[in-house]
């Protein structure tokens, strides 16, 4: 069922093919262009919550650690954010979800623990932590704007 009101034959001849494009359009193209904001406004969001985790958590921090931390869980996520959408043969796409979450949140152990120079058991508390302050900025942002 096509709910869409379709214009009429007069519209369109009186018009041309332009009464046919959509009102809305992509501004970015969805090209190589969307992927590069997209990684960088990834990169920024990471970057901000993971410092405001490690201040609350480790007290004063250069937030230049953070943004050398901030493109590692983007690109991660950006590379497996396919998994989340579309399940990957028999797997279904929630349990493929939370694959691409894990290795996000390992990656960003990893490059937390390598930036901040800080052993395992308080790196896994601060990853905990960047991710809850990410939850907790992206949901009312997301209400906010409706990203998706």
């Amino acid at each position: 069922m096509d709910f869409v009101a379709q214009p009429s034959a007069d519209t369109v001849a009186a018009l041309g093919p332009a009464a046919l494009e959509p009102l809305q359009a992509d501004p970015t193209g969805g090209g190589i262009f969307a992927l590069v904001v997209t990684f960088l406004l990834a990169s920024l969001f990471y970057a901000v919550t993971l410092h405001l985790a490690a201040t609350f958590f480790i007290g004063d921090v250069p937030s230049q650690r953070a943004a050398y931390v901030g493109p590692v869980p983007a690109l991660v996520s950006i590379l497996l954010g396919r998994y989340g959408v579309e399940g990957i043969g028999p797997v279904p796409a929630g349990l493929t979800f939370l694959v691409a979450l894990v290795l996000t949140l390992v990656a960003d152990a990893i490059a937390i623990s390598v930036s901040y120079r800080i052993s395992w058991r308080p790196t896994a508390i601060l990853t905990a932590l960047h991710l809850a302050f990410s939850v907790a900025i992206i949901i009312p942002l997301n209400n906010i704007f409706g990203f998706v």
